[in-house]
C-alpha cells in the first residue's frame, strides 16, 4: 500500500470501523472490564491491512510504513472506534516490537501475525516477590537439558496472565554472573504442564494481575528470544516501548475531528451544574498537561522510529500519563458527588484503579531515576552489586 493522504486513510478505515461521535464511551486500561470480543474482532478487522501496526512488515500484519504515515494513521484513527485494548497491548506494543529486533525469523513469522490479528494474546512475566523495581534480581531459573530449558520460580505481578496464550519470561540462567548479566529471555506457552496462574484481587474488583507459579516446565530452545545471557538486553527493549506507550492506541479520550471538547470533558459538564472558576481551571489544568503531553509524546515517537528503538525520554510520557489518568479520574470522581462513592458512581471503577498507575509498568520513583541519569546527566545511585555474582549478592555477601 502506497502512502494515502489523510483523506484516503479516512475512507478506508470508514468501510471497517464506526466513527467516533461525542456520545462514544470507552474504557481504559481494563479498568473494570473484561472484555475481549471487541478487542479481537476490531484488531481481526484491521490487520489485513496493517492498520493498527502499519510500521511492522506486511508479512506480519503490518504495511511496511514510514514514521511520517504511522503518525498520519494514528491521527486518523482517534476520529474512528477504536476498543480498549488492555487485554492485547503488551503484545502489540511490547513483545512485537521486542520480537522484531531480537527474535529469529521462524519467530516473527510464528508470532506477529497472531499478535497483530488478535489471535494470541500475550503477557510479561517480569516482576517477582524479591524483583520488581530491582528487576535484574530475577530468581526464576532456567536450566538447559539439552534442546531443551527445565524452568522454575515465581512471578508476580503479571498482568493478562488470566488470558495470555504465551509469555515473555525473564529467567536466571547463570547465578555466576553479575545479576544483569546471567539472564535470558523466554516465550512460555502458559498452557504448559508445570504453569499454574493464581490471579489477584485489586481493590477495584478487577483480577488483571496475577501470581504465576511456574515448576519443572519443559520449553524447547526454539522459544529462547536472543542469546543465551542477553535477556537484559532484552528486557530493556520490552521496557523502553512499554515506558513510550506502546499498544496503547485503544481507548484514549476520543478527542475526534469536528467535536469542540475531548469526550472526557463533555462528561463532566453533564455531571456538574454551575460551573465554579475552580472547577474550570481543574479541567483546564488538566487538558493543557494533555496537548503538551500529546505533543511530547509525538515528539519521541518520532525520535524513536528514526532510531529504532525508544529512548529513556518514554519515563517521561509514562509519567505524563500517570498523572493524566489520575487526574482525571479524581476530578471526574468528585464532580460527582456523593454519588461518586457508589459502584455504580461516575469515576468509582477509575478512582479505585487510579493509585495502581504509578506502580505498574514500572514505579513513579524509578521513572524519575531514569529520567534523572540518562536525561539529565545526574549521578547514578551507588551499586555495589554491578561486577558481583548474582549468587554472592543474592545472599547478602557483600
Amino acid at each position: 500500500m502506497n502512502d494515502l493522504t489523510e483523506e484516503q486513510i479516512r475512507t478506508e478505515l470508514a468501510l471497517i470501523l464506526d466513527r467516533r461521535s461525542a456520545d462514544t464511551r470507552l474504557s481504559t486500561m481494563g479498568a473494570g472490564s473484561d472484555d475481549l470480543d471487541e478487542g479481537r474482532r476490531y484488531l481481526a478487522n484491521t490487520v489485513r491491512d496493517g492498520w493498527h501496526v502499519p510500521t511492522w512488515p506486511r508479512e506480519h500484519g503490518g504495511q511496511d510504513a514510514s514514521a511520517h504515515q504511522n503518525s498520519l494513521i494514528g491521527r486518523v484513527l482517534r476520529e474512528f472506534v477504536v476498543p480498549d485494548l488492555y487485554p492485547f497491548a503488551i503484545g502489540l506494543g511490547m513483545v512485537g516490537p521486542a520480537l522484531l529486533q531480537h527474535g529469529t525469523e521462524v519467530q516473527q513469522r510464528d508470532w506477529l501475525k497472531p499478535i497483530a490479528s488478535g489471535e494470541a494474546i500475550w503477557c510479561q512475566m517480569f516482576s517477582e516477590p524479591e524483583a520488581g523495581s530491582d528487576l535484574a534480581n530475577v530468581a526464576l531459573t532456567a536450566q538447559q537439558d539439552g534442546d531443551e530449558w527445565i524452568l522454575g520460580g515465581q512471578k508476580t505481578w503479571t498482568s493478562r496472565a488470566m488470558w495470555a496464550d504465551w509469555a515473555i519470561c525473564l529467567a536466571r540462567t547463570d547465578p555466576t554472573q553479575p545479576k544483569h548479566k546471567g539472564l535470558t529471555m523466554f516465550a512460555i506457552p502458559m498452557s504448559l504442564s508445570g504453569v499454574e496462574i493464581r490471579p489477584l484481587m485489586q481493590m477495584n474488583r478487577d483480577a488483571h494481575f496475577s501470581e504465576v507459579f511456574v515448576d519443572g516446565a519443559r520449553i524447547s530452545d526454539q522459544c529462547r528470544i536472543g542469546d543465551v545471557g542477553e535477556g537484559w538486553r532484552v528486557a530493556m527493549t520490552v521496557l523502553a516501548h512499554e515506558r513510550a506507550g506502546g499498544g496503547s492506541r485503544g481507548g484514549g479520550d476520543g478527542n475526534a475531528r469536528g467535536l469542540k471538547l475531548p469526550s472526557w470533558v463533555a462528561d463532566l459538564q453533564v455531571l456538574v451544574g454551575e460551573q465554579s472558576s475552580d472547577w474550570r481551571n481543574k479541567v483546564a489544568a488538566i487538558y493543557a498537561r494533555d496537548t503538551t503531553s500529546r505533543w511530547t509524546a509525538q515528539r519521541a515517537g518520532d525520535e524513536a522510529r528514526s532510531t529504532g528503538s525508544p529512548g529513556p525520554a518514554g519515563s517521561g510520557a509514562k509519567l505524563r500519563t500517570v498523572n493524566s489518568y489520575k487526574s482525571r479520574s479524581y476530578l471526574a470522581n468528585r464532580t460527582a458527588g456523593a454519588h461518586g462513592m457508589l459502584e455504580d458512581g461516575h469515576g468509582y471503577i477509575e478512582t479505585l484503579t487510579a493509585p495502581s498507575m504509578s506502580i505498574r509498568g514500572g514505579t513513579d520513583e524509578i521513572q524519575r531515576n531514569i529520567l534523572g541519569e540518562r536525561v539529565l546527566g545526574l549521578p547514578g545511585e551507588p551499586r555495589l552489586d554491578r561486577d558481583v555474582s548474582w549468587s554472592e549478592s543474592r545472599r547478602g555477601l557483600i
